[in-house]
């Protein structure tokens, strides 16, 4: 492999107007396709095989009139002070609300909460509930400046008016900030890790053109495939920050061939066959823990995790060919300023050689080899430090609670927010959760009225609405409103027992089938699907990324162990979340509002975004060790090789990645907070902690074992050659840096 991509690179460095000529128009084609694409599908979420969605399939069949997907708003109205919203005067105020509601764009019917009953028992509160003829996502700024502008008249004439449902505009747009502040931080850590504009511009310029081109290709095949708007979140999140790193790594490696002196072409050559090929290995890595997302059979998990992997696969192969033709066009620029003096200056001297050669052979190790060689003095401590540091920080992930966010779990000053609490304090708790209990039978409302009676009595059951039947009296609907709130253990109890009592009430009440279902069931449900999957998902990812990694280390311990650093950083990580966002510790420093349970959707995301990272920390790093190795190095010694070329690299690429996340932890919503959070201290403690300081003590504790493999699976995996121990002109270590190293490992 190291020997095509070499040849590869060469082609790309020397035929550069041609490369870079074919990936614009690669970036403009797909450009043209997307503006032309018609629009992408509306938002749409379902979980196969779940008895939520069975329900959901089954009242859009049987209920077409209802419009299951139709968006709804519920607008709760209360009386100012201590009167009453029945009064003459409020009565009239309400009334003039719903008919100004009625005339809003897009509505399709709006219930009279005095008509409905929609009233508490202590006749302060009511709502209205008002249904429109289009989803959520299809509403338009008309449709929301219509209930806008009706809410606020009611305002006016004093009652207190807010509203919450999927119809209500949320004001929670990214800000922005988080991705300026990452930008801006990764510009100046490549600016320092550089020490050059051109070198640092390199990697955002092809990440922004590999990103542009993935995202520009799933907006074009959006209504082809289903891909909504947001599957391109994941994908541009992961594109930017993978496509920063490759480049980075590639680029390092060039100016690193160019100090050994090498040639220009040869030295790009030699980078692309080398940091290359650990770069195709590091995007299968992701790929694999992206495209796994489809174990969890959500569709909308596996259209994101997939369309997020094909971007992925365009910043491989832009960090291959793109990057080493932009070298061409400045191969001595992208160096440091002070080590274009020999490429650019005058021929200098025997005399002045001589003292730039006494002068190099004196120079100190840099800071990433000194780091190793204290490592290996000192591995035990090391490795007991770090262990033990990370599992004290995992500890809270034991008391793990999972939840999905709604209107209680808004900012407090969100009409939406307002609306649940106002709800809550007049109706109870559970009314903000109800269960929607489908019945089917061939005389459904009998049935219904039957299963209806038998729920009143049932514990945890606040109350139960009137039957509604379909026209043709086959299915029949009715509501229950649970004692607790929506995302209390006594409410998924209430659901467990319900569903486990199903089969005893079909029975005695005639129907054929009953289903508990509704948006507290659903985000149930859901918990419980992401639940059973993770196990599967993080057997299927360590797996594969395990045999993955035995082809490129050709060892059974170097894998092992990086499966197990993962594992360690990705539950430190979530001990972090748990304490910040579940149990409020340091709540006022990160600005979270409300502490609560953990978004259920963030363990998942977390094992498929943090594998795929930290396995490129590990094969950038750990591959330049088993280069030297390879090349007749000790252990030792390709430790602090692998550390003096890709240490300062691995760092500057971590804390880029850990910049980026960290912005969005600057956002007002406290889920996009935790998400931030999350990913940012996984990727710290990932590359600081487990790659810096676990990896190297392990390879000083295993010595020369840290690289053994069966004979007889050696003999059976084939050999890629991703240290390229076949390209010509290897020189491998320069005599002074072998001399230094050997001193540091002692």
């Amino acid at each position: 492999m190291a020997t095509f991509l070499s040849r590869l690179g060469r082609f790309a460095f020397r035929r550069r107007w041609l490369v870079v000529l074919l990936w614009l128009l690669a970036l403009v084609g797909a450009g043209f396709a997307a503006s032309t694409a018609p629009p992408p599908p509306a938002d749409t979420f379902s979980m196969p095989g779940t008895e939520s969605q069975k329900a959901f399939d089954l009242l859009q069949e049987k209920f077409p009139a209802a419009r299951a997907d139709g968006a709804a708003a519920r607008v709760v109205i209360r009386a100012p002070g201590s009167e009453r919203i029945t009064s003459p005067a409020r009565r009239a105020q309400v009334e003039a609300l719903v008919a100004d509601l009625s005339k809003a764009p897009q509505v399709a019917a709006v219930a009279d909460p005095f008509a409905t009953n929609a009233v508490s028992s202590d006749r302060t509160t009511g709502y209205a509930y008002v249904t429109y003829g289009a989803s959520a996502t299809a509403l338009t700024d008309q449709a929301h400046d219509g209930l806008t502008r009706a809410m606020e008249r009611a305002r006016g004439a004093g009652l207190v008016v807010e509203a919450g449902g999927d119809a209500v505009r949320i004001d929670q747009a990214m800000s922005g900030t988080g991705e300026k502040l990452g930008i801006l931080v990764s510009a100046v850590v490549l600016l320092l890790t550089f020490g050059s504009l051109i070198a640092a511009g390199m990697p955002l310029l092809t990440a922004l053109i590999g990103v542009g081109i993935g995202i520009s290709a799933i907006t074009a095949l959006g209504s082809t495939f289903g891909l909504s708007s947001t599957t391109t979140t994941l994908a541009m999140m992961i594109g930017l920050a993978v496509g920063i790193d490759y480049a980075l790594f590639i680029v390092s490696r060039y100016r690193s061939e160019m100090a050994e002196g090498r040639e220009r072409a040869d030295a790009a050559a030699r980078a692309v066959g080398t940091a290359g090929s650990a770069v195709v290995f590091a995007g299968l890595t992701v790929v694999i823990a992206l495209s796994g997302l489809a174990v969890v059979n959500v569709p909308m998990l596996t259209k994101m995790g997939l369309t997020a992997a094909g971007t992925v696969a365009v910043a491989v192969l832009v960090a291959l060919t793109f990057v080493p033709a932009l070298l061409g066009f400045a191969p001595v620029r992208v160096l440091a300023r002070r080590d274009r003096k020999q490429y650019t200056g005058k021929p200098l001297s025997r005399r002045q050689q001589r003292r730039a050669d006494r002068r190099a052979a004196r120079t100190r190790p840099n800071l990433g080899a000194r780091w190793a060689g204290l490592v290996l003095r000192r591995p035990v401590v090391v490795l007991l430090v770090g262990v033990l540091g990370l599992g004290a920080v995992a500890v809270p992930a034991a008391s793990l609670e999972l939840g999905l966010p709604g209107e209680g779990t808004m900012a407090p000053d969100t009409t939406q927010r307002k609306a649940y609490d106002l709800l809550s304090d007049s109706f109870g708790p559970g009314f903000n959760g109800p269960l929607t209990v489908t019945v089917e039978a061939k005389d459904a409302k009998a049935a219904a009225e039957r299963v209806r009676t038998a729920l009143e009595g049932v514990r945890g059951v606040a109350s139960v609405s009137p039957v509604t039947a379909n026209p043709a009296g086959d299915t029949a609907l009715v509501t229950v409103v649970p004692e607790t709130g929506p995302t209390e253990a006594r409410t998924e109890e209430l659901v467990r027992s319900l569903r486990e009592a199903a089969g005893g009430l079909e029975n005695r009440t005639g129907a054929t089938e009953i289903l508990v279902a509704g948006q507290t069931a659903m985000f149930i449900d859901f918990s419980r699907t992401l639940d059973d999957a993770l196990l599967p998902y993080l057997a299927l990812v360590v797996g594969l990324a395990f045999l993955l990694l035995m082809l490129v280390f050709r060892s059974v311990l170097v894998p092992l162990k990086a499966a197990l650093g993962f594992l360690l950083s990705v539950s430190a990580a979530l001990g972090a979340v748990v304490a910040v966002f579940q149990w409020g510790w340091l709540a006022d420093l990160f600005g979270v509002d409300h502490p609560g349970p953990v978004m259920s959707t963030l363990p998942i995301f977390m094992i498929g975004v943090v594998f795929g990272l930290a396995m490129d920390y590990e094969v950038f790093l750990v591959s330049r060790m088993r280069e030297a190795h390879a090349h007749g190095a000790g252990t030792g010694e390709a430790v602090v090789t692998g550390f003096r070329y890709g240490g300062r690299v691995v760092s500057a690429a971590a804390i880029i990645m850990a910049s980026v996340f960290s912005g969005f932890i600057l956002e007002d919503n406290d889920f996009v907070k935790m998400i931030g959070f999350g990913l940012a201290a996984a990727v710290l403690f990932d590359a600081f902690v487990v790659r810096m300081a676990i990896v190297p003590a392990l390879f000083a504790l295993l010595g020369r074992s840290a690289w053994w493999l069966p004979r007889w699976l050696d003999r059976l995996l084939p050999r890629l050659d991703v240290e390229g121990e076949r390209l010509a002109g290897d020189g491998g270590t320069v005599p002074g840096d072998a001399a230094r190293e050997r001193h540091l490992v002692g």
